[in-house]
């Protein structure tokens, strides 16, 4: 459903907010997380992980993901 830039940028918010809470349950560094994010359609959705593992394993990406906004921005304007 994201993009790969998009994918990076809503895992670096998840992080900032987790590592700002500073709760005494988290660790300090790397939070663990896992977002299951539900499109309007079933076959929409993106699972978003922390950046950190993005840099042992780049997010999954299709070329529908990269073109998809540019491709129903254009649908929706006609």
């Amino acid at each position: 459903m994201f993009s790969k830039e998009e994918k990076i940028k809503i895992s670096k918010a998840v992080e900032d907010v987790l590592l700002e809470i500073n709760h005494p349950e988290m660790t300090n560094e790397r939070p663990e997380f896992n977002l299951h994010i539900k499109g309007k359609e079933d076959w929409s959705w993106a699972d978003i992980e922390p950046n950190w593992h993005y840099e042992i394993k780049p997010p999954e990406t299709s070329e529908w993901n990269e073109k998809s906004r540019e491709i129903l921005s254009n649908i929706n304007t006609h």
